[in-house]
């Protein structure tokens, strides 16, 4: 038989479990509280990116890894009012964190550079940019990869921080772009005839602006021909389309008009010696 001292239960009860009981119920009104502000200011957050029009995604992003570190803060609080050494696990965590960004540097670093295309957002969905060494139509742009379209739809998938790390060109920034040709004529055709032919059809190309003013000009005595440079400035959609159209029309029109479009060539002359 074991002897009850009720003294000495009153004593453990006092000492240990009254103590215990509190720290434990403490610890956890200090989570729950803390869970529901982080929760509010975590959504504070959000709606505040949201009406600076930041991208869903990098919002999403942002707001899980805030509510992460706040919440790791609620965790040490309530451990930390249980009795148990947060400066150990705090300095255990830290030590963690620095082994894994090592290992994972080159993720990291394409996690940075995706942060930062979706803040500064040098190109959006949609957009034909030249960059990361290929060039193609945006598809979607992500924490780590962008994903895009090649012309004759292959897909590619492109690491951010090749994307941020070198230029980026933006063929669908601006409204409009100009088209830059070099047209060659024979040294033995009209010039003003072919310079007025070229300035005719520019006029005649309802896709080609008036301002800012189209230009054209000789620009080059080359070795077998005389270029013109015609640069019209059109809506960015309609690049390609007044490029290849403007092309196949002018070789036909000097066809008709008698202007000759020369090829390169060389002339060899041969000396008799004796």
């Amino acid at each position: 038989m074991f002897d009850f001292d009720p003294q000495e239960v009153s004593g453990l009860v006092d000492t240990y479990v009254i103590p215990w009981s509190i720290n434990i119920v403490m610890a956890l009104i200090i989570y729950v509280i803390g869970r529901i502000i982080v929760k509010i200011l975590v959504n504070l957050f959000g709606k505040v990116m949201a009406r600076s029009k930041y991208d869903d995604m990098l919002v999403d992003f942002v707001k899980a890894i805030l509510n992460a570190i706040l919440m790791l803060f609620v965790i040490v609080a309530s451990l930390d009012r249980l009795g148990v050494d947060t400066t150990s696990l705090v300095a255990i965590l830290g030590a963690a964190g620095l082994a894994i960004g090592l290992s994972l540097q080159g993720s990291l670093q394409n996690f940075a550079a995706g942060v930062m295309l979706l803040v500064f957002r040098p190109f959006k969905a949609g957009d034909f940019v030249e960059a990361g060494g290929t060039a193609g139509v945006v598809k979607s742009i992500s924490i780590f990869t962008t994903i895009m379209t090649t012309p004759d739809n292959k897909e590619i998938i492109v690491p951010n921080g090749s994307i941020y790390g070198g230029n980026i060109t933006n063929f669908s920034a601006k409204p409009t772009r100009r088209v830059d040709m070099v047209i060659g004529i024979s040294y033995d055709s009209d010039l003003r005839k072919a310079k007025a032919i070229l300035n005719e059809m520019v006029a005649a190309d309802e896709r080609i602006l008036k301002d800012p003013e189209p230009k054209v000009a000789v620009s080059e005595l080359a070795d077998s021909s005389v270029n013109f440079i015609v640069r019209p400035w059109v809506a960015s959609a309609d690049f390609w389309a007044v490029k290849w159209d403007f092309t196949e029309a002018v070789k036909l029109r000097f066809d008709q008009e008698g202007i000759i479009i020369p090829y390169p060539q060389m002339d060899v002359h041969l000396h008799k010696t004796e």
